[in-house]
């Protein structure tokens, strides 16, 4: 069995030669604004759909929520820590940056009853489902 050095600084310094040239060049070409995907949960019952992001260390005004076209838009941004002074960071995993998410809607939910609640950490969107509206008639036979 081969003994393999743990490095407990492996995100932001890589052991192996290799792994500096793949961070090197991974890092040099990320351009422009960083953007990153929350995490969705989506559910459904008897009475509404539920839409669930996982999103810490947002402020609830930093959220966008839009309705158009039928499509659900969720947007927003995590500001990046201010730099503390006496403080090194080692690694540093928590993505930063703005996001955006979209849903296409069913044709069941009542777009004036969405509700959008924030709380510990995660977005809870709720989409009520409109009543179904059964058409039946009869058709006479002539």
């Amino acid at each position: 069995m081969k003994l393999v050095r743990y490095n407990q600084l492996e995100p932001n310094y890589p052991s192996t030669f290799s792994g500096l040239l793949d961070k090197f060049f991974n890092d040099s070409l990320q351009t422009g604004p960083q953007k990153f995907t929350p995490s969705v949960d989506i559910s459904e019952d008897e009475s509404n759909y539920e839409v669930e992001l996982s999103v810490p260390g947002i402020q609830k005004e930093d959220f966008k929520i839009d309705l158009v076209d039928g499509k659900l838009i969720i947007s927003g941004e995590r500001k990046s820590k201010e730099a503390q002074e006496g403080k090194n960071y080692h690694t540093i995993q928590t993505q930063y940056g703005s996001f955006s998410r979209s849903f296409f809607l069913p044709e069941d939910v009542s777009p004036d009853k969405i509700e959008a609640k924030y709380e510990n950490g995660i977005l809870k969107v709720t989409l009520p489902k409109s009543e179904k509206k059964v058409l039946k008639s009869s058709i006479e036979i002539k």
